[in-house]
């Protein structure tokens, strides 16, 4: 990690290294280059404003960042995708190939492991389940130059510009904050960066320096993805030693009220039957669930209560299906150890 630099003089060490990594001198700008755009010049005045970066080398950064439309692709679902199916994303995870490879990285990696769940209260199966996941432990993290991805989102897909905009101007501080070439980063067509996909501003927040060297660094170390990962599930609410959810079976079609009532925890158990819903557990009558269905076509659709833990597990990716794989490919994992 480089030394660092104060105030204005680090804003201008990461355009700086940008454009010496930028593409030669004299190369095309790309397809939609974004330096002239209003709302582009909107933003660089924020960063100026807010943060202290200077306008000139922001105006040359983003006249080097090039459109991605491959990024802007990959967000909208095609017109004539399947149906969703829950075995057969499932199916995508929990196999083999994710089991054998994720004992692989437990055993090269299980001091880290288990220090994260001693310290943070994570099972070691969770943490292993989430990059495998993720990115197959490190293997699949993505191509995109992270500028081009948040900068195409930002500015050239409306439904979710806001968010993409925050990720873009926590990517920059990112940036200076390490030290790091902007235009060097690669990761996930959204922008998710390293061994656990985090956004940049989850990278900001949640990760750790775990393996003592003095920096938080997900592309490289696993033992920093590992820490990193427990921390964001515990300050997320994560509860040592809970169960992540139960079997449920349902009965008629009361049951689609506790659906509408969201994934977060609410119902007491106590209260399921009112919903037709039953299960079997030793937990107390207070504790609240939420009711999570999870359909294949041409298939009964499987039932769980999620617990306060389920709940958290979709606070990493905000999607029932990926809890569900992430606690039975933890399951399998553990198993198979």
């Amino acid at each position: 990690m480089s030394r660092r630099l104060p105030g204005a003089l680090a804003a201008c060490a990461i355009v700086v290294a940008a454009a010496a990594a930028a593409a030669p001198d004299g190369a095309p700008a790309g397809r939609g280059a974004y330096a002239n755009r209003p709302e582009v010049r909107g933003f660089i005045r924020e960063m100026v404003d807010r943060h202290g970066f200077v306008e000139k080398e922001l105006d040359y950064l983003f006249s080097r960042t090039r459109r991605q439309q491959a990024a802007l692709k990959a967000m909208e679902p095609p017109k004539d995708a399947p149906l969703r199916s829950w075995q057969a994303y499932r199916a995508r995870f929990v196999n083999d190939p994710h089991i054998t490879e994720g004992n692989a990285f437990w055993k090269a990696n299980s001091a880290a492991l288990e220090r994260a769940a001693r310290e943070h209260g994570v099972p070691e199966e969770i943490i292993v389940a989430i990059i495998g996941v993720e990115t197959l432990y490190g293997r699949q993290s993505g191509g995109f130059r992270v500028i081009d991805a948040l900068t195409t989102l930002s500015f050239d897909f409306p439904p979710r510009a806001a968010f993409f905009r925050s990720e873009l101007e926590q990517y920059l501080l990112f940036a200076r904050d390490q030290q790091v070439d902007v235009f060097s980063v690669k990761g996930s067509y959204a922008g998710a960066i390293g061994i656990p996909q985090f956004m940049p501003g989850s990278y900001r927040r949640y990760a750790v320096d775990f393996d003592g060297d003095g920096v938080a660094d997900l592309r490289a170390s696993a033992a920093d993805a590992i820490g990193s990962v427990a921390n964001f599930l515990r300050q997320h609410g994560w509860r040592r030693g809970e169960l992540i959810a139960l079997p449920a079976q349902v009965n008629g079609a009361a049951h689609r009220a506790m659906l509408e009532a969201g994934i977060e925890p609410k119902i007491p158990i106590g209260e399921l039957k009112r919903y037709g819903v039953e299960t079997r557990t030793g937990l107390a009558l207070e504790t609240p669930v939420a009711l999570i269905d999870l359909e294949t076509p041409g298939a009964p659709t499987e039932y769980r209560l999620g617990l306060q833990n389920f709940y958290v597990l979709t606070r990493y990716n905000r999607a029932n299906f990926y809890a569900a794989s992430v606690m039975d490919l933890a399951a399998a994992l553990r198993t198979a150890r």
